[in-house]
């Protein structure tokens, strides 16, 4: 059993057919796919696959931190799987390609300063930085 099917064990969810589609797809990813570009990879997988299925096992998925949304300027948000506790991710203007980057003991700091200055109590963050990468330069 995979970690992701796992994760949803624990947490009292099904692992069906769509669901594997989805995530399956979502692992071959290099890059953050929306859900419309899901829903046609995913077909080859699954063929009663749908755009709704698609949406709700996101929507899960980032629930139970399996998927982290990510913010693209000309596309509905897409999605990548996330590394355990990484809310980290480079993206790559030209090509899409994205990487998650450790970084917690960096922003520790700044987190702090914040709550400081603001009174909040930081919960979680997330953090998308947009480049080059080393191909594409």
């Amino acid at each position: 059993m995979s970690t992701w099917e796992e994760t949803l064990s624990q947490a009292g969810c099904r692992i069906t057919e769509s669901r594997r589609a989805v995530m399956t797809v979502l692992a071959q990813a290099e890059r953050p796919l929306v859900p419309q570009e899901l829903l046609a990879l995913g077909l080859k997988l699954q063929a009663t696959l749908s755009l709704v299925t698609v949406y709700r096992s996101l929507e899960l998925f980032e629930e139970l931190s399996l998927v982290r949304r990510v913010h693209q300027d000309t596309k509905c948000q897409g999605y990548l799987l996330t590394a355990a506790g990484h809310r980290h991710v480079l993206i790559c203007e030209k090509c899409g390609r994205a990487v998650e980057f450790p970084g917690q003991d960096d922003l520790a700091a700044l987190i702090a300063r914040v709550e400081e200055r603001t009174g909040y109590q930081v919960k979680t963050h997330w953090l998308q930085l947009r480049g080059v990468c080393a191909e594409c330069q």
